[in-house]
């Protein structure tokens, strides 16, 4: 008998008929001698309603307010769900985050669990039922409601199976596993059987959106076994997320991450003195930009240096005005702009320990006649900055190149 936690999103409990299906399957696992704890998202679609509504009402809806109205979707689909697995004669009870305490801070609308008390859940697991709770949400220690922000669903699953002590954490999605690389852009990617908790944090924080940052580290920090899989094929084995040590074998590489957001911004010809990134990044995260990739080289011009660096592309007028404010203050040459770049990234484990990856990387897009615009470099991985019409091209050559198509 294991002890398992599921958790479902929006598009897995839809609808009735998919509500049901959920039940069905959660049915099987408890019927095979598995004690389950299954937490939930709202419905698809439903707290984008909410906030509408929300906005309709209050041009800048209160936070605190908008916790209490967004958590009501949860409490829809525990109780519809506990019910639809009470029709098939399955025992199950539903908690919202505050009835199973989970504690948070007050930041509402990014709220973070700072504890779970896990004795009412092992009372109703003893019971011989399953239990029902609501993601994404908790309460802070003067009793107020609040939400984990996005990816709160994942985040709540994976504290309650540290919480627990579960057997593993089972995330269920609407896709079938991770996979080597992006297979709208990759047919030939491949299913992964196991991935590591250090590769999956930066195929996630490089664009990867199988799952969200804080989930996979919340599990790497407490060890907790997880598994990525789809909730619409039956029977399915999805991709394991586990310690470095129970990965039999370790390949190379394990994936190509992309990310489509990036611009770049390049302050050229720049005084080459102490204290002149600090300046100009200082502006830039005054204004709550978050930077990227950094890259500063020397200028054709003695004395002087070109600094270019990243940001989202949402954030790139607002940071291309900063800039050419800095540009004036500096007494620099100019702005140069470019909100048309992406960024590919190889990520394995494996890279520790073999040499050459990043010359086969650059050796395959040159043979592509595909410029790098920038480079960084981690134990674990490489990524580069590429014009954005050769992202296809550029994952395609890749993920060949390093034969991610075989096993």
């Amino acid at each position: 008998m294991a002890l398992i936690v599921q958790k479902y999103g929006g598009t897995s409990v839809g609808s009735v008929e998919r509500i049901q299906a959920v039940a069905q399957k959660i049915k099987a696992f408890a019927d095979g001698g598995d004690q389950l704890v299954v937490s939930v998202s709202a419905m698809s679609g439903e707290t984008n309603r909410m906030t509408a509504l929300a906005q309709e009402i209050q041009t800048v809806p209160s936070l605190r307010e908008m916790d209490m109205l967004l958590t009501t979707g949860e409490q829809v689909t525990i109780s519809l769900l506990s019910m639809a697995l009470q029709q098939l004669g399955c025992d199950a009870i539903s908690y919202l985050g505050s009835q199973v305490r989970i504690v948070t801070d007050s930041e509402h609308g990014k709220a973070r669990i700072k504890s779970i008390d896990d004795h009412r859940i092992h009372a109703s697991l003893d019971a011989g039922k399953v239990v029902v709770v609501a993601g994404f949400q908790g309460i802070d220690e003067q009793g107020h409601i609040t939400t984990l922000g996005r990816g709160g669903s994942d985040t709540t699953a994976v504290a309650l199976a540290a919480a627990l002590k579960a057997d593993e954490c089972q995330i269920y999605t609407d896709v079938d596993g991770v996979y080597t690389t992006d297979p709208r852009i990759e047919p030939n990617a491949r299913k992964m059987k196991s991935v590591s908790y250090e590769e999956m944090l930066e195929m996630a924080s490089l664009g990867s959106k199988v799952l969200q940052i804080r989930s996979v580290e919340f599990a790497s920090k407490y060890k907790v076994p997880l598994r990525v899989l789809s909730s619409l094929i039956d029977n399915p084995v999805g991709t394991l997320i586990t310690s470095e040590e129970n990965i039999v074998e370790q390949a190379v590489i394990s994936g190509i991450a992309h990310n489509k957001d990036e611009a770049k911004l390049s302050l050229i010809g720049v005084p080459d003195k102490p204290g002149i990134a600090f300046k100009i990044l200082k502006a830039i995260s005054s204004a709550n930009i978050e930077v990227d990739m950094i890259v500063q080289s020397v200028s054709a011009r003695e004395g002087l240096t070109n600094f270019a660096f990243t940001v989202h592309r949402n954030d790139f007028d607002k940071a291309l005005s900063i800039l050419e404010v800095v540009c004036k203050d500096l007494d620099a040459i100019g702005v140069q702009s470019d909100d048309k770049v992406v960024k590919v990234s190889l990520v394995g484990i494996g890279m520790r320990s073999h040499a050459g990856i990043a010359s086969q990387m650059f050796e395959v897009l040159h043979h592509e006649g595909i410029n790098i615009q920038m480079i960084s470099t981690s134990e674990i991985k490489i990524s580069v900055v590429i014009d954005e019409k050769y992202l296809e091209l550029a994952v395609r050559s890749l993920h060949s190149a390093f034969e991610l198509d075989k096993e």
